[in-house]
């Protein structure tokens, strides 16, 4: 049953995502049509329909078996951010990063690497789906964000969790993204510092990543350096809730 659940949420995701991804051609160029501002906007209303129809927000995304892992996990997005410095806390193997996590919260925190890895951990194998049309299968570990979230106190007027993150885009400013509160206290939404047994590669996101494991890969930031706790997305960006969102793609991409 979980099986075929699994294949349906796929199959309709996969079509959904297919369908724009042939017409935008790449990302980069995809969403400067007007016309294609509005069929992304009809992709995102028929995706969060399906999305209801085959599953409930709270279910668990498929988890593998380690000899399920591909041999390579390739980057998505960015490769390496040539922020001067996010390139000053790599040359010093991250010592020096700290994760901020601020916003409409009652205690606001400062997580250096060390203290993140200290905290209790959750390892899952899932599969990664790209919105380009690949996939790959990675063993992650990292922190609950459910646990930092709960050290934090979010506000009763908090709804959003936005990842800020140090690689900057075509318009110079950093890569964002946000999730709701439904994604950000599921089990396997983690802080991933680890990526199959070793530390994440910079390719990868290091020195920590978000991994919402129901949904596609643009929204699992990468290099986060801040978590913000927010009511509206009216002040970030385009106010669309993350940087490709206000290029035309979908909020919710969910698998």
């Amino acid at each position: 049953m979980i099986g075929t659940e699994h294949s349906r949420r796929r199959f309709l995701t996969r079509l959904l995502a297919g369908a724009a991804t042939s017409l935008l051609a790449g990302c980069d160029t995809a969403t400067r049509s007007p016309w294609l501002h509005k069929l992304l906007g009809l992709g995102e209303r028929a995706n969060g329909v399906a999305q209801r129809l085959v599953t409930a927000r709270k279910s668990m995304a498929q988890e593998f078996s380690a000899a399920d892992v591909s041999p390579e996990f390739r980057s998505n997005g960015t490769a390496n951010p040539l922020d001067p410095r996010y390139q000053a806390l790599a040359a010093n193997q991250f010592r020096d990063w700290s994760l901020k996590i601020d916003g409409l919260v009652q205690k606001p925190l400062e997580l250096t690497l060390r203290e993140l890895r200290s905290m209790p951990s959750r390892t899952q194998i899932t599969r990664h789906d790209c919105v380009e049309g690949w996939s790959a299968i990675g063993k992650w570990t990292g922190v609950p964000l459910s646990a930092v979230l709960n050290r934090v106190v979010p506000q009763a007027s908090a709804r959003y969790v936005v990842f800020h993150c140090a690689d900057p885009m075509d318009d110079g400013k950093p890569y964002y993204e946000s999730i709701d509160f439904d994604d950000a206290y599921h089990p396997q939404t983690v802080l991933a510092y680890d990526l199959n047994d070793a530390a994440l590669p910079i390719a990868n996101g290091a020195p920590v990543r978000i991994r919402i494991e129901r949904q596609l890969g643009y929204k699992m930031a990468k290099y986060i350096m801040r978590i913000e706790l927010v009511a509206s997305f009216a002040h970030i960006g385009a106010g669309n809730g993350g940087y490709w969102e206000d290029q035309g793609y979908e909020w919710y991409a969910g698998i």
